[in-house]
This record gives structure tokens, C-alpha cells and sequence, in this order.
């Protein structure tokens, strides 16, 4: 027996705001590491991001990265992007295209700032911006950070880096795999046109 979102395109937003949903606070979900791709003149980029809220009402997207990150030079010039999900076991695909927001030092990053754990706090306390070239293997931390041997108040240091990325999203492609037949729909947030697609 198939499910409800096999043969209706309005059930298939639900599961898939559903599974989005989720993903924001259950660890173990494969929604929670979506591929993040952006581009910048003949260049394209790609890597695992960490999904931190969804908004089905704004249509909005949204993860943390650090102000120095190269991805957020490559948005200051192009913000359009795309977001990549998949799930094995539900033999789910999202792809989801959507125009980036950077937030840095403001409301936004604040508000996120303030639920951000101590643990995970430490990532912006590096010296060099992501991606500097090492002579030997590093995490980029001093042996302090990579201890775990810094308060609460010291890891106020690295706000300044914290950045919040909101994702609008323009559009989404769902595939959703099946021995009988896949099924393929695309929903076009701009015309409010949802269109089934052959897969």
C-alpha cells in the first residue's frame, strides 16, 4: 500500500515540512545535514551544513556558519543556492533552491546566539577563518578549546563570527522512490504552481 503523498501533491507538503520540522531538533535525522551548494562565477561549492530551523509559515530555512567562512564571501556576491535532502530509509529527495539572508552581530544572530550550547560555541573562537592553509593537522583551537577549558563568558568571544544563514525558498523538488512507480512534484513558491514532473 502506497502512502497518502504518493497520489496528492498537498499531503506531499506535509510530509515533507514534517520531516523538515524534525530535522531542526532530532539528531538522527538525515534532513538534519542537508548538502548546502552555492556558486560564484564558474566555480560551484558544496558542503554538509547543519539545519537549524524551519518555517513552514515564511517558507524559511535556516543554519549557522562562522563570518569568515568562504561560503559567505560567495553569497555577498550571488545568494541564490539550493539545499539538498535525503533521506534513505523513506526514499526521500528534496531539492530546494532558495535565496540566502546573511545575519551577522544583529537580532537574528542574537536570538540564535543564546541557544547555542557551550560545546558548539567554541567553533568560533578560532584565530584563523576556515579554510587557512596549516603546515600540520589542526583543528584550528587552542588546547584550551579543544579541552573544553573556557567558560560560558569567554565564548562571548566568538560571537562576532557567528553568523546565521536564513534560506527563503523559491522552490522544492520532491522525488520519492517506489518499486511501483517513483513520484516526482515540484512546488513553485513564487506562483504558488505546483506541478507533478515525470521522474
Amino acid at each position: 500500500m502506497q502512502p497518502a503523498y504518493y497520489e496528492d501533491l498537498a499531503e506531499i507538503q506535509n510530509k515533507y515540512w514534517s520531516m523538515l520540522e524534525d530535522a531542526v531538533t532530532n539528531r538522527g535525522s538525515p534532513f538534519r545535514i542537508p548538502v548546502f551548494m552555492c556558486s560564484h562565477k564558474d566555480d560551484i561549492e558544496g558542503r554538509i551544513v547543519v539545519l537549524r530551523k524551519s518555517d513552514r509559515e515564511n517558507n524559511l530555512l535556516q543554519f549557522h556558519t562562522d563570518l569568515r567562512s568562504p561560503k559567505v564571501n560567495i553569497l555577498k556576491n550571488n545568494n541564490k543556492a539550493s539545499l539538498l535532502f535525503y533521506d534513505k530509509e523513506e526514499k526521500i529527495q528534496l531539492r530546494v533552491k532558495v535565496e540566502c539572508e546573511i545575519n551577522n552581530q544583529n537580532s537574528v544572530t542574537e536570538a540564535s546566539w543564546k541557544k547555542t550550547q557551550h560545546i558548539s560555541r567554541r567553533c568560533y573562537l578560532t584565530d584563523s577563518p576556515p579554510g587557512t592553509v596549516s603546515e600540520k593537522p589542526t583543528s584550528g583551537m587552542i588546547s584550551k578549546l579543544e579541552d573544553f577549558d573556557y567558560t560560558m563568558e569567554q565564548s562571548e568571544d566568538g560571537y562576532k563570527n557567528f553568523t546565521v544563514i536564513k534560506c527563503y525558498i523559491k522552490s522544492i523538488e520532491w522525488l520519492y522512490l517506489a518499486a511501483k512507480g517513483h513520484r516526482r512534484a515540484k512546488f513553485d513558491f513564487k506562483t504558488n504552481k505546483n506541478s507533478w514532473l515525470v521522474p
